[in-house]
């Protein structure tokens, strides 16, 4: 039998992690994060920086579920957490605001406070 869902060890422990939090907290936000996490490599989302910047304000937090793009500027200084990032996404993003990956955000903000899902 072929295993079914993400076969990345890295990406199961945060999918575990995040439903954890999820039924802890009783934050949904968590678990709809896990939920898009799960499907495949090729549904998942994937966000330019110029798309980001056009949907947030300025005290938001930004949460993708799958890969962030370096294609547009970004001069916001928010907070971005993705499961991935491109080089040159995180180098932007960087300069201004602060590129976290999942398990950062987890950390910094569990009650999932100002986060918005952006993709």
């Amino acid at each position: 039998m072929k295993p079914t869902g993400p076969t990345n060890t890295v990406l199961r422990q945060t999918i575990a992690a995040l439903e954890m939090l999820a039924k802890q907290h009783k934050v949904p936000l968590w678990d709809r994060l896990a939920q898009d996490l799960r499907r495949p490599t090729r549904i998942r989302r994937r966000v330019n920086l110029f798309r980001i910047t056009k949907h947030i304000t300025q005290d938001d937090i930004c949460v993708v579920p799958g890969k962030v793009l370096g294609t547009g500027v970004y001069s916001h200084k928010n907070t971005i957490a993705a499961w991935d990032f491109s080089a040159l996404a995180k180098a932007k993003i960087n300069k201004t605001g602060k590129a976290l990956t999942l398990h950062q955000l987890m950390k910094e903000n569990p009650q999932g406070k100002k986060v918005r899902i952006i993709g």
